[in-house]
């Protein structure tokens, strides 16, 4: 359940802010061509942050309707109100997601039995799985791996994003978790060899732009196939250091503009388009990997 590579899908928007459904439609038929196991949708990536409620159920739910099936759909569906994220759970529930990427708490900084109460209350309100979410980059607050086993005895938590980076997190968590307890990446730099440990997957920012070699990659750890998976990884390694120039989604959301994919790179405020120097970086690395031409 879960595996491989699920990419954290960008919201597309025109230039007024709206949500730009046509070209999400696009960047959904994209990714179900080119391989990627799966979408997060309305993620931090999808920028959740600034999505109203509605908004975002609608976006989730036009995801889902666009992939047809074809690939599963997780929806982003945290929050640091525990009353809000069991409201977005409940919502989403009803549109035929797969499952829920749920964030810890940001901004509050719970303590661990917070956090243990939280995602048992998210949990209880559904029947569907769901992903925890460490990224203590964002948040500040960290999920640690002595929480991530408790919370595994809960029948509807299935799995964990691990955004830390940390290597070492992810040898610290493997032992005390169940075997079908399913371990993601939340950091692309780090990806190929959190799955060459033992990691199951990665939920990627750098699908986006490379969705086929993202899937390759994680399909290659899968079968233990770790010098291919490495191999692989090293044609992308620009991408996964470069389209974090700026703060995500910024750079994601350039790229696919650049590429063609989106009609505008617009974020909702308080996030704005790159600076001339990174939409420039960016470009010649898209002109490098032959995603836009010379």
């Amino acid at each position: 359940m879960f595996t491989g590579s699920y990419v954290a899908l960008v919201t597309p928007m025109f230039e007024n802010g709206d949500i730009d459904y046509k070209s999400l439609e696009k960047l959904v038929k994209f990714h179900v061509e080119q391989g990627t196991h799966g979408i997060v949708s309305v993620g931090t990536t999808g920028e959740s942050a600034t999505l109203p409620f509605d908004e975002h159920v609608d976006v989730v739910k036009e995801t889902v309707a666009m992939a047809s099936g074809e690939i599963p759909v997780i929806a982003g569906s945290g929050a640091n109100s525990t009353a809000e994220a069991i409201f977005l759970t409940e919502q989403l529930g009803a549109v035929g997601v797969d499952g829920f990427l749920s964030v810890v708490p940001y901004y509050n900084k719970p303590q661990q039995a917070g956090m243990i109460a939280h995602f048992n209350a998210i949990a209880d309100a559904s029947d569907l799985p769901v992903i925890l979410y460490n990224v203590p980059g964002r948040t500040v607050a960290d999920m640690l791996p002595e929480t991530v086993a408790e919370l595994a005895s809960h029948k509807n938590i299935v799995g964990l994003k691990d955004a830390t980076g940390d290597i070492a997190r992810l040898k610290q968590t493997q032992p005390l978790v169940p075997d079908d307890f399913v371990l993601l990446s939340g950091d692309d730099g780090s990806s190929c060899e959190f799955m060459c440990e033992g990691g199951h997957g990665v939920i990627s920012v750098t699908a986006n732009i490379a969705p086929k070699a993202i899937a390759q990659m994680c399909e290659a750890a899968l079968n233990k196939e770790f010098s291919l998976c490495r191999d692989i990884d090293a044609t992308i390694e620009l991408l996964h250091s470069e389209l974090f120039i700026e703060p995500n989604p910024v750079m994601p959301k350039w790229a696919l503009y650049k590429m063609g994919m989106m009609k505008s790179a617009v974020m909702r405020l308080p996030m704005v388009l790159p600076e001339l120097s990174s939409q420039k970086r960016i470009e010649e690395l898209l002109k490098k990997y032959a995603l836009i031409s010379g």
